[in-house]
């Protein structure tokens, strides 16, 4: 095997992960890495492509946040850097090693043992019939990190301690605590078993307000003395300004643009993430009646020729976007001015056009989204079986004009008329030989 080979299948071939990951060009760590990910939930027409293209990496002792809105992939994207979600596309890795796909059982093992996952809803990955002890001891156990029964039980007591619960918690069960509770049993039985890197998919939003900003000093100084790294998975770009070291913005489940948390809320340069900043309510009740909202509108771009692609316009900023749109981002970004996000209305008629107009896109987004006539009639089905070649006419028709409801039906109508066909066919062909002979 040659040397390129080698070096090709060096991550499939690996058992072990190096003690450092590979440095990129300006010295940093690189102890994730994610390259032109896809994710597909589903077969044939039903299938979904959660994740496209994704590609971003994540240094060593930083603190990456990905934010989004519900339904964007950001926990999917969690998921998979577990190995719980597969990739159809692409690979994940880790101090470049893949870890994506089929590996061995003892780099299985490494990656469950290194990466640890704070699950969104601290109800669900909690087991019911399980004390807190065992459920914090449970990573413990399989991967034998203690010297004897009472390392085992300083070490439980000391993370217990420190994520600000008692002791005498540990005989208890999921079901006797609060949600906030519960999302700090989660955050201890991911931090005792000292992990390199953490995925926390919305760790706070069980949460008390009060205590939000407990858990987030107790996750920075778990960062500090252990030098941990974080996958911050949130939605609450309030949050992630200030615990970030740089920011992944993901819409639809593609990442439109990924910079240093400072760089990123200065230089919004996608209108997407424009959208979200703008979005932060503002403290003032009276400033925040009059701010008018961005709006995003994915229409604005035009892909049809000039293809689009997630570029470095410099200053270790990423942006997706056609040619054009790449230099009017680079244009803006070398001004050197900041951009202003967020609208104040200074009268309430100019509040109220802004409402209006918002009102306006939304509607036209719903209705290009689902077009009016696209119902999906069982009446489709049932005469694309009774004549099939008129209904295979029909879908490609409602295809072309993206009636992806009637499209289906159709389809459906037409597969279940040409196989009836075809055994009607059949049994008239047997019947006849069987006349003949």
């Amino acid at each position: 095997m040659s040397k390129l080979n080698q070096e090709k299948n060096g991550s499939a071939r690996a058992s072990a992960f190096p003690e450092h990951g590979p440095v990129d060009e300006n010295g940093r760590e690189i102890l994730l890495s994610l390259k032109n990910v896809d994710i597909t939930f589903g077969k044939g027409d039903a299938a979904v492509k959660a994740v496209q293209d994704a590609s971003f990496d994540i240094y060593k002792g930083e603190t990456f946040s990905l934010v989004g809105e519900s339904g964007s992939g950001k926990t999917t994207i969690g998921r998979a850097v577990i190995r719980v979600n597969p990739l159809s596309a692409g690979e994940i890795q880790y101090k470049g090693v893949r870890i994506s796909g089929k590996i061995p059982h003892s780099l299985d093992r490494e990656v469950i043992r290194n990466i640890q996952m704070v699950f969104q809803d601290p109800a669900a990955s909690l087991n019911e019939r399980a004390t807190v002890d065992y459920i914090v001891s449970e990573g413990l156990y399989n991967f034998h990190l203690f010297e004897n029964e009472a390392d085992r039980v300083r070490k439980v007591e000391n993370i217990i301690n420190e994520v600000g619960l008692l002791p005498e918690h540990l005989t208890r069960y999921p079901h006797e605590f609060s949600g906030g509770q519960r999302q700090r049993i989660g955050l201890a039985r991911a931090m005792v078993m000292e992990p390199e890197l953490v995925v926390a998919d919305e760790p706070i939003s069980a949460l008390d307000v009060s205590i939000r900003a407990q858990v987030l000093n107790l996750m920075k100084k778990f960062q500090k003395e252990k030098d941990i790294t974080y996958l911050f998975i949130a939605h609450d770009l309030s949050i992630v300004r200030f615990i970030s070291d740089r920011i992944g913005v993901i819409y639809k489940g593609r990442i439109v643009e990924v910079a240093d948390a400072v760089e990123l809320f200065d230089y919004p340069l996608h209108p997407y993430t424009r959208s979200l900043i703008s979005a932060v309510p503002i403290p003032d009740p009276q400033l925040e009646k009059r701010k008018v909202l961005f709006t995003y509108d994915p229409s604005v771009h035009d892909y049809s020729e000039d293809k689009p692609e997630f570029v470095c316009i410099g200053h270790d900023h990423y942006v997706y976007g056609n040619k054009k749109e790449i230099e009017e981002y680079r244009a803006l970004r070398e001004k050197g001015e900041r951009l202003k996000t967020i609208k104040i209305a200074d009268t309430e008629e100019e509040l109220n056009n802004a409402a209006e107009e918002e009102a306006f896109q939304a509607a036209e987004q719903e209705f290009l989204k689902a077009p009016i006539h696209d119902t999906g009639s069982l009446w489709y089905t049932i005469l694309s079986f009774f004549l099939p070649v008129l209904g295979l006419i029909a879908a490609l028709v409602f295809r072309h004009f993206n009636h992806e409801r009637n499209y289906k039906a159709c389809k459906k109508g037409t597969i279940y008329g040409f196989v009836t066909l075809g055994v009607i066919l059949l049994i008239f062909l047997i019947l006849l030989l069987l006349v003949v002979i």
